[in-house]
């Protein structure tokens, strides 16, 4: 495993689509590893990959329950509402109040290519939207409810 260089906003890579990951084979997983050694070494709960410079359909969370993998997600449904502050490992040291649904589900495939769909809640939904959102080139500057 090793720690990957964390791009930092105003690199054009995290404004870019990402695309469906093909496969999932040895640089894939190790890929994985990678970002979640890097993710905990910069005290983060979520990591995706054009953070890292690849531009694949690829995050990952952990809130504190351990690693969750999201391969090729999907957004199935969400609901309510909740604004909190949110920050980014790609923009050191800024947080911004942000809303976002409360609930969603979602379905992608983890690290061993085994589809699962999760129902998640406060923190962990937002985790997920927040993770999702980068797969778009969106950043979480970009829903800030401050004016």
């Amino acid at each position: 495993m090793a720690l990957r260089n964390i791009r930092k906003y105003g690199d054009s890579v995290l404004r870019k689509k990402c695309r469906e990951v093909e496969k999932i084979d040895e640089r894939l997983v190790t890929l994985i590893k990678d970002m979640l050694e890097t993710m905990y070494d910069a005290d983060g709960v979520g990591l995706a990959a054009p953070q890292v410079g690849i531009l694949k359909r690829l995050f990952i969370v952990d809130i504190g329950d351990g690693p969750l993998v999201f391969i090729n997600p999907e957004i199935l449904d969400t609901d309510g509402k909740q604004v909190d502050e949110e920050g980014c490992l790609s923009l050191p040291g800024k947080t911004e109040p942000v809303m976002r649904p409360n609930y969603v589900k979602a379905r992608a495939l983890n690290e061993k290519g085994e589809e699962f769909e999760i129902e998640a809640e406060e923190l962990l939904a937002r985790a997920i939207l927040h993770e999702y959102d980068h797969l778009n080139g969106t950043l979480f500057i970009d829903r800030t409810t401050k004016k």
